[in-house]
């Protein structure tokens, strides 16, 4: 007769929740300062007394880790206080408050928060039993992973409460060194956390080669053979050069600059012209005086001729 979702209830459950949830870090806060000053005083003692160390140790991990998961219900409450109207006016839970609200009613029993009952009350009248049973429960894993985590009461690793031990030891300039020194398999539990190992690295018996590029590709095709540097000869006109029994070719009727006629150069042409010219000049002179002339004697003879004319 009285029950059923208020609205009107679960606005300041919400409000004071949040001031609960920061009295109650404050108070772990300060708490933890202390626990840290007897824990360096145990590390700095003649004897140390490491394994009382240890047990204080975890008890600070815990509640490190208690105050973390109370800032991420705190917002929680933050969210679901400003969208109180959104959630009066939608029959059903939204989507995007779904993991909100089921991480608030799954802690509600395990955090000494006494606001958190009663919302938890309000949301199972509002989207039933059958809702409060599936956060309580985890169903799809819809619980804040990070807030089940730091609530989780599986003991901390002894890598970590180490961990925790040198830094305490290092802020309080203590000269602590642990007695037994942790073994491998503890070392390795902080990296590993029930994840599958990374994958192997590739064996370096074969490296695979990068895709080539349009540029690279082009650069593997065949170049044409360069033409050879001209030779001395090439160098001499051939206005100035007299060949006995041969007509002497009008001027101009031979330019090496020119071009072709679709625009390329000429160049290759040319060469190929005087190449032949110059093989028929070799067997000229072979006919006529049977011996094979080097071009430096054809160039010297060939200026003494010119001095004549």
């Amino acid at each position: 007769m009285f029950g059923g979702y208020k609205a009107s209830k679960l606005k300041p459950q919400l409000k004071m929740a949040v001031t609960r949830f920061q009295i109650s870090a404050n108070k772990k806060s300060a708490l933890m300062k202390q626990q840290i000053r007897e824990i360096a005083k145990l590390l700095a003692d003649d004897n140390p007394k490491e394994e009382k160390a240890r047990i204080k140790a975890e008890a600070l991990i815990r509640d490190d880790n208690t105050v973390e998961a109370y800032d991420i219900l705190q917002l929680n409450c933050e969210l679901l206080s400003e969208r109180i109207q959104y959630i009066s006016y939608s029959k059903e839970c939204p989507g995007d408050l779904i993991s909100c609200i089921s991480t608030l009613i799954w802690a509600s029993a395990i955090v000494d928060i006494p606001e958190l009952l009663e919302i938890r009350k309000q949301f199972r009248y509002k989207y039933g039993k059958h809702f409060d049973s599936d956060a309580m429960q985890n169903v799809g894993g819809v619980i804040n992973d990070r807030v089940a985590a730091k609530l989780s009461v599986q003991p901390p690793s002894a890598y970590l409460v180490q961990t925790y031990l040198e830094k305490i030891a290092d802020e309080h300039e203590v000269d602590w060194k642990p007695k037994v020194p942790l073994r491998a398999d503890q070392i390795s539990e902080p990296h590993n956390n029930g994840a599958p190992a990374p994958p192997a690295p590739p064996s370096f018996g074969v490296i695979p080669e990068a895709p080539k590029s349009s540029e690279q590709q082009s650069a593997n095709v065949p170049l044409l053979p360069t033409p050879a540097p001209p030779s001395r000869i090439d160098d001499i006109e051939e206005e100035d050069i007299f060949v006995p029994g041969a007509p002497k070719s009008p001027p101009g009727s031979i330019n090496i600059h020119n071009r072709n006629d679709d625009g390329g150069d000429g160049g290759e042409q040319v060469n190929r012209g005087r190449t032949q010219s110059a093989g028929e000049r070799s067997n000229g002179s072979k006919d006529n005086g049977g011996e094979d002339e080097s071009y430096d004697d054809l160039a010297a003879r060939f200026a003494q001729l010119n001095k004549k004319n």
